[in-house]
C-alpha cells in the first residue's frame, strides 16, 4: 500500500515538473518559430487600399476598375470570366479525358473526368489576369499554390489549356513568389529559402497590384494621417512623381521588363530602389525585333526612339489609376502633345489626312502583334493561338500604315 502511494506521488511530481518543462519552453520559445501564427512585421506595414478611401475615394473609384487591380482577385463570380453554363463548361483533352468547370455549392471548380469518372476535382481560388486578354486560376494546395490546367482565353469567349500545359490534365505545376511578385501586392511565404514548392500564408496576402505596390506600405503614413488630419506633406508614403526617371522606370520594369533573375527574396525590391541592386541578367536591349510583345514592354519601349530622344518614362502615357484599355484617341493625343506643330518630328502623314491623324497614332506605330510566349489550344484546334498585344517599340511600320490609308480611304 505504502509503495502505491509513493508511486502515485511519484507519478504526480513527475508530471508537475514536465508541465513545468514544457511551460518554461513555451515562454522561451524565440520569435521566429511564433510567426506561422502571428502576422509578419513586413505584412503589418501594409494597409491595404480600403485604407486609402478616406482621402483618395476618387482615385479609389477608379484604380479598382483597372487591369493592374484585377491582376489578382479572390475566385468569385464577380470575377471569373469564363461560362459553368451546360455544354459551354467543358475542356477536352481527348475523347477519353475532360475537364469540366462546375459550380458545387458556392464555390467553383475544375474536374477531370476520365471515360466519364470523376478522378479529380481542385478548387478555384485566386484568378490571376484581369479578362482583357484572358485568366488563369490558382489553388491552394495547404500552404502552397498550384495552377489549374484550363484557362479562359478572352478573344476566343472560351476556355482553354493553360499556356504551356502538355496535352493532358495537370494540377500540379506550382506557383513561386515570383510569379506572386507581378501579380499582387504582397504575399507572406512561410518557407524556408530555396525549399520547393514555396509556401504561403493566404491569410497575409494582398491581392491585385494595389496603391501600395506603386506608393509603398502605408500603415505608418494612414496611422499619420489619422492622428494629423490637417497635414498634407504625405509623410511616409512615397510619391512616384518625385522620383528620377530611371527610379521610375525600375518599379514598372520589375514586371514589365522580361525575364530577370532574383538575387534577393520576391517582395524586398520596393518603388524607389535601383532594380540592379535586386536582379540580374536583365534582359539586354540589343534586338528589339525579336524581343516579344508580351512581359518585355520595357526593353520595347527602351529601343524606340520616342524614349532615347525624350525624359518619357511609361506613364508619360498611361494613367495607372484609370482604365483606359482601348483608348485609342486618348493615347493618341498624348503622342501629338510631343509630335505637335512646330515640336518636331512631326508625322509626314499630317498634311495627308488632316485632322485624322490625331485619332489613331497607334494602330501605326505601335500595332497589334502576336505573342510567341503565350500561345494556347483552343478546343479542337491542332494548332496554337497566341495571345495578341500592343508593341511598344514604337517605329514606323509601312504595311500598318499602309492599312490605316486604306481603311481612312474607304471611309471617306
Amino acid at each position: 500500500m505504502k509503495g502505491t502511494l509513493r508511486y502515485r506521488r511519484f507519478t504526480i511530481a513527475i508530471s508537475i515538473l514536465i508541465a513545468g518543462i514544457f511551460l518554461l519552453t513555451q515562454c522561451m520559445q524565440p520569435e521566429s518559430t511564433k510567426t506561422e501564427i502571428a502576422k509578419s512585421p513586413e505584412f503589418l506595414r501594409y494597409a491595404g487600399s480600403e485604407a486609402c478611401i478616406s482621402c483618395h475615394k476618387n482615385i479609389y473609384d477608379t484604380h479598382i476598375h483597372t487591369a493592374h487591380y484585377l491582376t489578382s482577385r479572390r475566385a468569385t463570380e464577380k470575377y471569373i470570366k469564363g461560362s459553368f453554363d451546360f455544354g459551354k463548361n467543358i475542356f477536352a483533352f481527348s475523347k477519353d479525358t475532360i475537364v469540366k468547370m462546375e459550380k458545387r455549392g458556392n464555390f467553383y471548380y475544375q474536374v477531370e473526368y476520365i471515360y466519364g469518372v470523376e478522378k479529380l476535382a481542385r478548387r478555384f481560388d485566386i484568378v490571376v489576369g484581369s479578362g482583357v486578354k484572358g485568366q488563369t486560376f490558382l489553388n491552394w494546395g495547404d500552404n502552397q499554390l498550384y495552377q489549374l490546367p484550363i484557362t479562359y482565353f478572352t478573344s476566343a469567349a472560351e476556355w482553354s489549356n493553360s499556356p504551356g500545359y502538355p496535352g493532358r490534365a495537370v494540377f500540379s505545376r506550382p506557383i513561386t513568389s515570383r510569379c506572386l511578385e507581378c501579380h499582387s501586392t504582397y504575399v507572406q511565404k512561410i518557407s524556408a529559402p530555396g525549399a520547393e514548392p514555396e509556401e504561403f500564408d493566404s491569410r497575409q496576402m494582398i491581392y491585385g497590384v494595389d496603391c501600395e505596390k506603386c506608393h509603398g506600405p502605408a500603415a505608418e503614413h494612414v496611422e499619420f494621417e489619422k492622428q494629423n488630419p490637417k497635414d498634407t506633406t504625405g509623410k511616409y508614403i512615397i510619391n512616384p512623381a518625385l522620383l528620377t526617371r530611371q527610379q521610375n522606370l525600375d518599379f514598372c520594369r520589375l514586371c514589365h521588363g522580361g525575364r530577370l533573375n532574383k538575387t534577393t527574396a520576391s517582395f524586398a525590391f520596393q518603388v524607389g530602389d535601383t532594380l540592379s541592386n535586386y536582379f540580374s541578367a536583365q534582359t539586354a536591349v540589343n534586338d528589339a525585333d525579336n524581343i516579344d510583345v508580351h512581359g518585355n514592354q520595357y526593353g520595347l519601349l527602351a529601343a524606340s526612339k520616342c524614349f532615347r530622344m525624350s525624359q518619357m518614362t511609361c506613364n508619360t502615357c498611361h494613367n495607372p489609376h484609370e482604365n483606359e484599355t482601348g483608348k485609342i484617341e486618348l493615347f493618341s493625343q498624348r503622342c501629338i502633345s510631343c509630335h505637335r506643330s512646330g515640336h518636331e518630328p512631326l508625322c509626314k502623314l499630317t498634311r495627308k489626312i488632316g485632322s485624322s491623324i490625331s485619332q489613331n497614332c497607334i494602330d501605326c506605330h505601335m500595332p497589334v502583334k502576336p505573342s510567341r510566349a503565350i500561345e494556347v489550344f483552343l478546343q479542337g484546334d491542332d494548332a496554337p493561338t497566341p495571345a495578341t498585344m500592343r508593341s511598344h517599340y514604337i517605329k514606323i511600320y509601312p504595311d500598318e500604315t499602309k492599312k490605316m490609308l486604306a481603311l481612312l480611304h474607304k471611309v471617306k
